[in-house]
């Protein structure tokens, strides 16, 4: 997919870090919804086609279906996907869109898959440190945070719409 120019362009500000966890909040609400109807589409469908009602009944009673890979890997694609649709497209998510703030390549231009998918890992690790990784924004000249740094993009807030 081709970068493209984000409207609207300009020199925007970094966003505080109240902005960056309201907009992370809303988006992990969205993405455990979107993680909620995979596994209802996986277990209760694809697995029911399968094994059928008893036979998937006699698996969850016995844990069987605790540690499924295969729901694992298609909930990290998942994942992955959400944030890498919205941010190559868009530069936003739907909580981004809500806060107006928005990813996008020092040029103002959307970013790559390869500069979301760094983003989106550097993000798990980034939460996984207590936060560390966000806090960072609070030290760096620039505002950013470790995923903004690791992928070479930029968080900025937009201005109200006229």
């Amino acid at each position: 997919m081709a970068v493209k120019q984000l409207e609207p362009r300009g020199d925007f500000p970094a966003p505080g870090l109240f902005r960056r966890l309201a907009s992370a909040f809303y988006d992990l609400m969205l993405c455990l919804a979107l993680l909620m109807v995979l596994i209802l589409l996986y277990q209760q469908g694809l697995l029911r086609l399968i094994y059928g009602a008893e036979t998937l009944q006699a698996m969850s009673d016995a844990g069987n279906l605790d540690r499924d890979p295969v729901l694992t890997i298609l909930m990290i694609i998942s994942i992955y996907g959400f944030f890498g649709l919205f941010w190559t497209l868009t530069g936003q998510t739907l909580g981004m869109q809500a806060w107006r703030t928005r990813v996008q390549q020092i040029d103002g231009s959307s970013i790559t898959w390869r500069q979301a998918i760094n983003r989106v890992s550097v993000s798990f690790i980034a939460w996984a440190c207590g936060g560390l990784g966000i806090w960072w924004a609070l030290w760096d000249k620039q505002s950013r945070t470790w995923q903004d740094i690791a992928s070479g993009t930029r968080t900025v807030v937009l201005p109200k719409r006229k």
